[in-house]
């Protein structure tokens, strides 16, 4: 047996026999072509360009459908580079002005992109390194110069080794055949790491050179909770891990058997429990797991899953399926929150230095009401087949508020003058996600129906921490006492006014932080539909006074790290199921 340590990046644990994924290397020989041939080997190459972009493309939306639209713009991001006009006219230059061959001029261009990229010496960059070289690999299989890795013929479930995956592999691995992963190269703040947990594939990256001791065929085991990769275990540590796993499964099992039990705590307090949603088609793991309603929809997947832009009739059909499906319960709506960056079909904006600063949100809505106006309209349209409500994000000021707002009653006026059929008077709200929200909030609440905080944004605005960058990445903490005041100032605002307020970033999908936000006084949780029974089993086993008293101790410390310790001390006296094992 055999032990290697490494970064966990994707939870969980798979065991299986071992494959690995010959990663070699390649070298593309220096050829010529005749001056009468160069026109044809253009033409290999632009063939080539469309081929990879299609491909790109499909995981692009495929990803987005399941993954999210964050993780799918990984592949967004990709199919930029691919159509760089930089990268266009050098790769034309290699094969027209050079005669090199199309296979030559991608593999000489596409290693200096990324070999630049390295010499910066930023691990950031370095990872987007990888992703030219990605791109890179993909040109040579559709030029023919490089075969693909045997990823679809395997015949059995197996944990796949190599010295680095793709974000395109990693996205096309089938789940049945390949059930985790890990690799010698990679970080946590890569794109492979990115893809592979939303994939909830078991993974561990950047273990160092170690393909050399693998067997093909050998029990293995990748434990994706601690970063461990074990080749061929003794039998006392495999026991271990499969009745780690029999007990993961009976855990599943049980927490499924509480979907149709209310959401409440063991004192009979209700808390309403809703899903976050991307997709319509996500409504029916969400009603199938005893979601209240949609506490957040987004809509982000009109713009990023189309390359024109979706008009008006393409809002209100996506928004119809969701209401109707949802028979009665509410569905909150929020408008686009994509920055002006994200805006493939058309440029609004120029290159912005700080895109989570800049042109975004609510404030790209405003500024291009073209955009904004069939948005509104479709919502008010399809409130007419359920409880629907509207949501702006990243509301900073009184005047965005109510500029908003005002362009809501336009619309509305234009609707009914068309003889259109909509709701004029459905619930409006606004997140709460920056701090001078939180600060201005006496004055906001007194123009709104609902808040919802979203923990996400008011964590990364809060502690000047973007959350990708791998450097201050350990300071993005939602458990952070700064954020956790925040909240609880939100919360009381909220109570005074009598104005509904609910959480719907990742912290209450934690099931050990949602006790802490209904202890501060949250009557309203928004989770992800996976996370539904977990968070109601965090619920149901606890009262509200055991989670005032959670509150009250956490408000008394100084560190987020002290934060989560005690949370999961509490987690494991209260609901220790729910303690990973």
């Amino acid at each position: 047996m055999e032990q290697f340590h490494g970064i966990p990046v994707s939870p969980g644990v798979a065991i299986g026999p071992a494959v690995v994924l010959d990663d070699q290397g390649y070298s593309i020989p220096r050829c010529h072509v005749a001056l009468a041939d160069v026109a044809a080997e253009h033409d290999r190459l632009v063939a080539a360009v469309a081929a990879v972009a299609r491909t790109l493309e499909t995981n692009r939306e495929s990803t987005s459908r399941r993954l999210g639209d964050s993780t799918g713009s990984i592949f967004a991001a990709q199919l930029q580079m691919l159509h760089d006009p930089r990268l266009t006219a050098e790769l034309q230059r290699k094969i027209t002005g050079s005669q090199h061959t199309a296979d030559y001029a991608v593999s000489q261009v596409m290693h200096s992109y990324a070999s630049a990229l390295r010499r910066l010496n930023n691990p950031l960059l370095a990872e987007r390194a990888q992703d030219v070289l990605d791109i890179e690999k993909q040109l040579l299989q559709q030029l023919g110069a490089v075969t693909h890795r045997p990823l679809d013929s395997l015949v059995e479930p197996s944990v796949a080794f190599s010295h680095n995956l793709t974000p395109s592999e990693t996205a096309g691995l089938d789940r049945t055949k390949v059930i985790g992963f890990a690799t010698e190269t990679g970080g946590p703040g890569g794109h492979t790491a990115i893809v592979a947990k939303g994939l909830e594939l078991p993974a561990v990256v950047g273990i160092g050179p170690f393909l050399d001791r693998v067997v093909v065929g050998t029990r293995v085991i990748v434990d994706g909770d601690r970063g461990i990769v074990i080749l061929d275990p003794d039998q006392a540590t495999l026991d271990e891990y499969e009745r780690g796993l029999l007990r993961r499964r009976e855990l599943l099992a049980r927490l499924d058997q509480l979907a149709d039990l209310p959401s409440q705590t063991a004192d009979g307090v209700a808390i309403e429990l809703s899903a976050n949603i991307e997709f319509p088609h996500e409504v029916a793991a969400c009603l199938s797991r005893g979601a209240d309603g949609i506490g957040l929809y987004r809509t982000e997947f009109l713009y990023l899953s189309r390359e024109d832009e979706p008009t008006e009739q393409d809002h209100y059909e996506a928004y119809s399926e969701v209401v109707r499906a949802m028979q009665g319960r509410p569905v909150i709506i929020r408008t686009l929150d994509l920055g002006a960056d994200k805006m493939g079909h058309r440029p609004l904006a120029e290159y912005e230095h700080n895109p989570c600063l800049g042109l975004r949100s609510i404030r790209l809505s405003l500024k291009n009401q073209d955009l904004f106006r069939p948005q509104l309209r479709a919502v008010l349209r399809a409130a007419i087949h359920g409880d629907v409500r509207l949501m702006f994000p990243m509301i900073t000021t009184l005047g965005e508020l109510r500029q908003a707002r005002m362009l809501v009653n336009v619309v509305a006026e234009d609707l009914e003058e068309e003889g259109v059929g909509c709701r004029t008077d459905i619930p409006i709200g606004m997140m709460v996600e920056v701090p001078s929200a939180v600060l201005m909030l006496d004055r906001f609440i007194r123009e709104v129906d609902f808040l919802s905080v979203g923990t996400n944004d008011l964590v990364q605005y809060t502690l000047a921490v973007d959350r990708s960058n791998e450097y201050v990445a350990d300071l993005y903490q939602s458990s952070d006492p700064a954020v956790l005041r925040l909240i609880l100032r939100a919360v009381e605002i909220a109570d005074a006014h009598h104005v509904p307020l609910s959480v719907c970033g990742e912290m209450s999908s934690n099931p050990a932080r949602a006790l802490l936000l209904i202890g501060l006084g949250v009557r309203r949780l928004s989770v992800p539909p996976q996370a539904l029974t977990k968070v109601k089993k965090a619920i149901r086993s606890v009262t509200i006074g055991q989670c005032r008293e959670i509150a009250e101790r956490v408000m008394t410390f100084e560190a987020a790290g002290e934060v989560d310790m005690y949370l999961m001390d509490r987690l494991s006296d209260l609901a220790p199921e729910l303690i990973p094992t």
